[in-house]
């Protein structure tokens, strides 16, 4: 018996995690389209429709006869987010609703504040120190009362983002490293004594994915933490040398000072500048509730090849880790 297609739309599909989660979904046989303002290139997973997620007609038109909506729309470098992030999850949820499809959100750890630090549960206080925080706290709020009035949700919060396709909007690839040349240097940004939690795209997508193919189990609302990887400070910065095989490579502090004294002229070093604090102590996710659900079929990339295939995707290896990379796969 042919099983029926399933159709995703996805909005913000040339993102990191719309893209990731698309090619996720398109694995597991869902028929996938993406919202898009501008043209793009044929994509062999992807149907592209034009459209803008600003434009609640454009949402509608583009969810006609999807069971999903994959809400992964993130203004570029944090732009006009207070102009911009409310309508648009407020097109998708009216889009859902009159569809009938079930809403997706990757969610993050912005919404939190230091009261609910170390250990994230998916029920933890939401008390956020900043604005994209205290925006991010408002979308789940509507996405709530829409589960609460008749839609469907699921929300994956993960812990700061990277992978092949990360975007500025990631600080793996726009602070700690430099997207698109090689690795010269790194910055550390956690504080020395504290940990963070990671998350890589691909197995985010995945998850995304695996959970939707048991979604006759899954909650009219419900969320679940994605605990990734807990490293100590310095750690990423290491598995970032260990990929590029140069041990000679130097680690930064970052400029922290200079990103303060600098935030009221640069756009971009005010936006770090309000989330240093999530760097300054110890944060997790607890992901007992997702282990418990999907068990072994959670997936869990090793952190090497995480890293390494990260930076390949971003351009950040030279000739000489390609051949490193041609070597060990010879020996295996």
């Amino acid at each position: 018996m042919t099983k029926p297609t399933r159709i995703a739309l996805i909005i913000g599909a040339t993102g990191g995690i719309g893209g990731e989660t698309a090619a996720a979904l398109a694995r597991h046989g869902w028929t996938v389209r993406g919202l898009t303002r501008r043209p793009q290139p044929a994509h062999p997973q992807i149907d592209w429709i034009s459209g803008d997620a600003m434009s609640a007609a454009d949402v509608l038109r583009a969810a006609q006869g999807v069971q999903l909506i994959v809400h992964a729309a993130n203004p570029p470098g944090y732009r006009d987010w207070d102009k911009l992030v409310l309508p648009m999850i407020d097109h998708t949820i009216a889009a859902a609703k009159a569809v009938g499809a079930r809403i997706v959100l990757p969610g993050t750890i912005y919404n939190f504040g230091p009261d609910a630090f170390p250990s994230l549960r998916e029920d933890s206080p939401q008390h956020p120190r900043t604005r994209k925080g205290a925006i991010r706290v408002e979308m789940e709020k509507r996405l709530k009362a829409a589960a609460s009035a008749g839609a469907t949700v699921l929300i994956v919060r993960a812990g700061d983002f990277f992978g092949p396709r990360s975007t500025a909007n990631s600080n793996f690839s726009s602070a700690m490293i430099q997207r698109g040349a090689p690795v010269k240097r790194i910055f550390e940004l956690a504080r020395r004594g504290t940990s963070h939690a990671w998350a890589y795209l691909p197995d985010l997508g995945e998850t995304i994915a695996r959970l939707l193919d048991r979604e006759s189990e899954l909650a009219t609302f419900d969320v679940f933490h994605i605990a990734g990887y807990q490293l100590a400070q310095g750690e990423m910065a290491q598995a970032i040398i260990k990929a590029t095989g140069k041990p000679g490579l130097k680690v930064w502090p970052f400029p922290w000072p200079l990103v303060l004294a600098l935030q009221p002229f640069v756009h971009l070093f005010r936006e770090l500048a309000e989330m240093r604090y999530l760097w300054r102590e110890s944060i997790a996710l607890d992901g007992r509730k997702l282990q418990a659900f999907l068990g072994d079929a959670l997936p869990v990339t090793p952190l090497e090849i995480a890293v390494r295939d990260s930076l390949e995707g971003l351009g950040c290896l030279d000739a000489e880790s390609d051949r490193s990379k041609q070597m060990r796969y010879s020996v295996i």
